[in-house]
């Protein structure tokens, strides 16, 4: 008996340890994925604690949150031969994870390649200025895409967005020149259409003062009283002379 409870103790240890260790606790946004003698189990286990038979079985975790991947700068040659490095973000998640773990090697990896090709391929096809003029279609582009092709590995791409467009110096040179001709002509057109105005309304009130000369006499007086009120000093104002044949008419007329 002393020999066989020898025996056992240990045998029972290890099968503790072996049963503890073969334990796998799978959190809320996770999926574990079994293979079982190299065959795939049916279904991903998960979440809360799982049974994997240690040395039989093989586990991959596969996360099902989203992923925020960080294209880095790409050299792009856009259609008008303009080279300008674009970097971009990739949002994705893991909708099955039997397709990421059995479809493709490493998804992450596939995806960030994916997503690196995709942008110097979308945005070599179009001209600097829509590239910088059309981010919003450019991205739903991207997404379309990339979206497609990830499809087969059970990843959902759910937006991409182009961060960072860094133009080369001579090109940021020559479109701040075309910048400040472009508000130089709008100050001229501007400044064009705002002496237009003023001659029409000048052409108009020389029309309203031709038609009653009277108007002209008031406005010469109005203007008199103006320049008197601002500066004490001598001025020499030219009287109209409708204004002084008027006077001699009225002297001539109290004579007789």
């Amino acid at each position: 008996m002393e020999i066989l409870g020898g025996f056992l103790c240990p045998f029972i240890g290890f099968i503790l340890f072996y049963l503890f260790a073969s334990l796998r606790i799978v959190t809320e946004y996770e999926r574990l994925v079994v293979f079982r003698l190299g065959r795939l189990v049916g279904r991903p286990f998960g979440p809360g604690i799982t049974f994997v038979w240690l040395g039989i079985d093989k586990a991959f975790k596969v996360s099902l949150r989203t992923v925020v991947l960080d294209v880095p700068p790409q050299d792009i040659i856009t259609k008008d031969n303009v080279s300008v490095k674009v970097n971009a973000v990739v949002y994705f998640r893991v909708v099955d994870p039997l397709r990421a773990v059995t479809e493709v090697e490493n998804y992450l990896f596939a995806t960030s390649q994916l997503a690196q090709t995709t942008l110097r391929s979308v945005l070599g096809q179009v001209e600097l200025d829509e590239l910088l003029a059309e981010r919003e279609k450019l991205n739903e582009q991207l997404q379309s895409i990339i979206d497609l092709h990830t499809d087969p590995w059970g990843v959902k791409v759910s937006m991409v967005e182009i961060k960072h467009i860094d133009l080369p110096q001579e090109m940021q040179r020559a479109m701040a020149r075309q910048a400040e001709a472009e508000r130089e002509k709008r100050a001229k057109i501007i400044h064009a259409e705002g002496e237009y105005q003023a001659s029409k309304t000048l052409a108009e009130a020389a029309e309203v003062l031709a038609r009653n000369p009277i108007t002209l006499q008031l406005r010469y007086l109005q203007t008199l009283i103006e320049v008197a009120a601002e500066q004490n000093s001598t001025i020499i104002f030219p009287v109209p002379i409708e204004l002084l044949k008027t006077l001699i008419n009225g002297e001539v007329n109290r004579d007789k």
